[in-house]
């Protein structure tokens, strides 16, 4: 097992305990429950193409719903966001950038890695609000919580990105 798998391993753990242990317990103005751990997903090597990001995703996901009784919703909405993963970055990158081999979401622009980081996380939120609440009627309540989370979720994670980058 090389020292990238066991980077992978460490933070896939680690993201399932921070997010059942310490963020599903985070719930600011009514509203707001970040969802933390899809920082997996933009942190997993991009030059790793061989479907171990989809598995890994839906075990992720699955985990998570497991400890927060949500009944498969962070599962759907995070294999979905790690499927549409490399199409976002080839709709948001261009392709001299995309064929850098050791390309990361740290080495990115802010810019770019914002709107990488904004994009895959509203639908992943507005996916787990519409499956959780799954009425059209209730489209202000998952438009609500899907902002506010989205935003709360984002904001933590380019803070997390910018120590991490900091660090190396």
């Amino acid at each position: 097992m090389n020292r990238d798998n066991i980077n992978i391993a460490l933070l896939f753990i680690g993201l399932i305990l921070l997010q059942i242990i310490v963020l599903n317990n985070i719930n600011f103005l009514g509203y707001i429950n970040p969802f933390f751990y899809i920082i997996f997903i933009f942190l997993y090597p991009l030059k790793k193409i061989d479907g171990s990001l989809i598995l890994l995703s839906f075990f992720l996901g699955l985990f998570i719903d497991i400890f927060s009784n949500s009944g498969g919703t962070n599962a759907a909405a995070t294999l979905l966001i790690a499927f549409i993963r490399i199409p976002v970055l080839k709709i948001i990158l261009d392709k001299r950038e995309l064929e850098y081999s050791s390309l990361s979401i740290s080495k990115l622009p802010f810019y770019k890695s914002l709107t990488f980081i904004a994009v895959l996380t509203f639908i992943h939120h507005f996916i787990v609000f519409s499956l959780e609440y799954f009425k059209w009627s209730n489209m202000n309540i998952i438009l609500t919580k899907t902002s506010l989370t989205s935003i709360f979720t984002i904001v933590l994670i380019l803070i997390s990105l910018t120590f991490v980058s900091r660090k190396r």
